[in-house]
């Protein structure tokens, strides 16, 4: 970052670049409100069943595509944020860039109650092409989701400036190999479904989901490192 007084200054008379960078502040309430939003979009989902009298409880657990739909997204809104909580603590300040990729981030989290809607529909109707085809779309979105988090850990590397003076060049490294590896198993879980069963890519998709949520704070600092750390006593 250039020095102060130097380089391109705002008409008030500021140092241009710093002009441009703010706190993470109006981010970090923007994006909380937009994850809280996209949560309670998937309980919207969840409707009293049509039901003639004394037949509600049939009714409730016929609707039990619905809540296995509406528990795997609501975990997976949850990791996401999670991740974005951690990521914010590292950071310090916020360019226009880095607002950019935030963006990034969020769209894909307001994208998911599609293809929670899709699998819902489509293990309730039953029909083996139907639910491949959902839960290939529910992995395609969450394959897409790698690409922002890739993004933000490879400029953060590249504006180290923005960062808390404590963060590692090790944790960055480490941090941008997990949504890579996320695109990968995601990857897996579709071709799974696609070629193999539905069920067997769905139940793929909730344990990388889990992955990302054990390390929502690393490879080594979060409670898979730490488990893995255990092990190796």
């Amino acid at each position: 970052m250039r020095a102060m007084g130097k380089g391109p200054t705002s008409p008030g008379g500021r140092p241009e670049e710093d002009v441009r960078i703010s706190d993470t502040g109006r981010v970090e309430a923007f994006s909380d409100a937009v994850f809280a939003i996209v949560i309670t979009l998937l309980a919207l989902d969840l409707r009293p069943p049509a039901h003639r009298p004394g037949e509600l409880l049939s009714a409730l657990v016929h609707q039990w595509p619905a809540y296995l739909a509406f528990a795997v997204s609501f975990v997976y809104v949850g990791v996401i944020w999670l991740n974005h909580h951690s990521l914010l603590r590292r950071v310090r300040k916020m360019d226009v860039g880095l607002r950019w990729i935030n963006l990034g981030i969020l769209l894909g989290a307001v994208i998911v109650p599609f293809p929670t809607a899709t699998l819902a529909e489509a293990l309730a109707e039953g029909g083996g092409h139907d639910e491949r085809v959902a839960v290939v779309l529910y992995a395609l979105a969450a394959a897409i989701m790698g690409g922002p988090w890739w993004g933000v850990f490879t400029y953060l590397r590249r504006h180290p400036h923005l960062l808390e003076p404590t963060v590692t060049t090790s944790y960055l490294r480490a941090q941008r190999i997990r949504p890579l590896t996320g695109v990968v198993l995601y990857a897996v879980c579709g071709s799974s479904a696609w070629f193999i069963t539905p069920w067997l890519g769905l139940v793929c998709v909730i344990v990388v989901i889990l992955y990302h949520g054990l390390t929502s704070e690393g490879l080594h600092e979060g409670p898979l490192g730490r488990l893995l750390a255990s092990a190796r006593r």
